[in-house]
């Protein structure tokens, strides 16, 4: 038994090299797998928030106040600069995998996060209706960069156009050394 459980570390190890880098197809499929039906809890656990537009809008409310600075306005990540440099990526929220997500598991990811992720867990920050409304918000996503980016970076932006133009104006308005 002992040498068996050596042999599949052994083969971990040698498997994943030394090297990180962009995951196989076998490997997402396989860590997509365990995520949808080992690790992430509450996959019978079913909303008992019946779906209204009304409780959608409440949980879009929450959705941006909690979510946006790294999900996008959209919770496609529109306008997020960092969201794919991330190792693992941010989610996009609209893809399948995420959207095969039980309501009761998007709950439990909303309220425990996924380490080492990147993603919090917000157990003690939000109420457990504005979670299950956040679950109705995702579930209704709207289009891909209909509500721009978050505003945070749309400032962000400005100040680094701003800066680097002005610094720009500088090294152009510059009197070349005579020395």
């Amino acid at each position: 038994m002992k040498f068996s459980q050596a042999l599949a570390a052994l083969a971990v190890v040698a498997m994943c090299g030394c090297k990180a880098g962009t995951p196989s197809k076998t490997e997402s499929t396989v860590t997509n797998e365990v995520k949808h039906e080992v690790t992430i809890g509450g996959k019978d656990v079913k909303n008992p928030i019946a779906y209204t537009p009304n409780a959608a809008k409440e949980g879009g409310e929450h959705f941006q106040h909690h979510c946006q600075i790294c999900h996008g306005l959209d919770g496609q990540n529109t306008g997020v600069p960092f969201a794919s440099k991330m190792d693992p990526p941010v989610a996009d929220l609209s893809v399948k995998d995420v959207q095969d997500y039980t309501d009761g598991q998007l709950k439990w990811i909303i309220e425990n996060g996924i380490k080492p992720s990147g993603m919090p867990g917000w157990k003690g920050i939000l109420e457990d209706e504005e979670m299950w409304n956040i679950v109705h918000y995702i579930r209704h996503l709207p289009a891909k960069g209909s509500l721009g980016a978050p505003p945070i970076f749309k400032e962000e932006e400005e100040e680094h156009e701003h800066m680097h133009g002005a610094a720009g104006h500088d090294h152009h308005d510059a009197k070349p050394d005579t020395h």
